[in-house]
């Protein structure tokens, strides 16, 4: 074994799956693929990253993987099967270690192991004799996809091979069980943030007038790399003066000058999960007292924003409240008028006009991930906690993100420890 994560307890992954099992129709088989090695240029690839769900359900990080789940098989060792590519010594020489069927037990706490190339001879009698097939397409709200890819491609195999069979959605299932996070998942999670915290601190003792965005970044990902992170979780954003008003901006290539803001959105990805932060931080070492009104504003929304983010909250509520909170914070910044906002068109606040993104998203295997804001939030749901004011005729844009555990006694904020008070911020700067 090589990863360069610990070894997740293959708990996790035996109890996702008996939770997506009991799910299922009866009859079912679901078949659940790995994502595709995405050409570069010439003979190059993308750094492969596994697909989320099969990683969930399998904690296989491999390519060429296919993981089947047949709750009513009649054979037991039939109702879980995972499909590994077979090494050689040809593979070993050029791409390096890959999973024997002894680690890949080890690893899912799947015992029928089987070779990728089998798949087809093996599964035959599966479907033959059950008559659901669960497709794992990608149904990510936020999802644009112009590429096809296996799951996609092999729906369209299978109905051209058993096109009386019923199939069927995950979407709606991987939205409703991955997003409950496991004690296991939240142990990562936390660790995932500890890493982020260490970038963090590191990036206040460096930023000063004259450095470069991507100065910046390199000390963020050298953190991230040394404490054995796969990497970033997302594009970082490193924003400084004007640019911190563009909310995905990721060039990350302007000089950072005395009396700039520096915007920053970044996470550590630990075992695939992901993390997600955003501090706002005076460039110079202090803020001037308009930039730090600005900063406690968004943090005062912030800080009603998290006491808000609990089980049974209804997410358009939950924006509903926060925009409210909004609008009397901007009110105090001058920045719109009282009066203007008691005769406002409800459907298009004012407040949007200097807060224009929601407030929280769900956060797990992906920073962006899986999860129905339609339903009630539950416990176990881990939601980021992100309201930005952005001033672009004042070179300010402020944003200002935690990562948040609900739990059944009140949440938990994962980044509770890293420093988000102005004082204390410009006190870590100057030391």
């Amino acid at each position: 074994m090589n990863n360069r994560y610990d070894l997740i307890d293959s708990r996790l992954f035996i109890e996702n799956r008996k939770r997506i099992a009991s799910r299922l129709e009866p009859k079912s088989v679901a078949i659940f693929n790995s994502n595709d090695e995405f050409p570069r240029n010439g003979d190059a690839f993308y750094s492969f990253r596994q697909n989320s769900d099969l990683f969930w359900l399998s904690g296989i990080d491999q390519e060429k993987s296919i993981l089947v789940l047949c709750p009513d098989a009649y054979k037991e060792n039939m109702r879980e099967i995972l499909f590994v590519r077979e090494t050689n010594e040809h593979l070993t020489v050029w791409e390096g270690y890959k999973y024997s069927k002894e680690d890949a037990r080890r690893v899912s706490g799947i015992q029928n192991v089987q070779w990728l190339h089998d798949f087809d001879k093996v599964m035959h009698e599966l479907f033959i004799r059950n008559k659901n097939i669960y497709i794992n397409l990608n149904e990510n709200i936020r999802a644009d996809i112009e590429s096809d890819y296996r799951d996609l491609r092999m729906m369209e195999e299978l109905k051209s091979k058993y096109p009386v069979h019923q199939y069927h959605r995950l979407g709606p299932i991987i939205d409703e069980v991955r997003s409950v996070k496991h004690s296991i998942e939240v142990e990562i999670m936390q660790h995932a943030c500890n890493i982020t915290e260490k970038a963090f601190r590191r990036v206040l003792g460096f930023v000063k007038p004259g450095v470069y965005e991507y100065e910046v970044e390199a000390e963020i990902i050298h953190e991230f790399i040394r404490n054995r992170a796969n990497g970033h979780a997302y594009n970082p954003i490193i924003a400084s003066g004007g640019s911190s008003c563009i909310l995905h901006y990721n060039a990350n290539n302007s000089l950072c000058q005395e009396g700039d803001i520096l915007l920053m959105d970044f996470g550590c990805e630990y075992a695939n999960y992901a993390s997600d932060l955003s501090r706002t931080i005076p460039v110079s070492g202090r803020f001037s007292p308009r930039q730090k009104d600005v900063y406690n504003a968004c943090l005062n929304v912030m800080k009603h924003a998290t006491s808000l983010l609990k089980p049974g909250t209804v997410y358009l509520e939950y924006e509903k409240e926060v925009g409210r909170f909004m609008e009397s914070e901007l009110i105090s910044l001058g920045l719109i008028d009282k009066h203007d906002v008691a005769k406002q068109d409800p459907s298009s606040p004012l407040y949007k006009k200097y807060f224009m993104h929601g407030t929280s998203h769900f956060l797990g295997l992906d920073v962006h991930d899986v999860g129905n804001r339609d339903l009630p939030m539950k416990a176990g749901h881990v939601f980021t906690c992100e309201p930005g004011i952005y001033i672009p005729e004042e070179n300010i844009g402020i944003r200002i993100e935690n990562d948040i555990l609900l739990t059944e006694n009140g949440n938990i904020d994962l980044m509770a420890s890293i420093p988000r008070e102005a004082e204390e911020i410009e006190e870590l700067m100057n030391t």
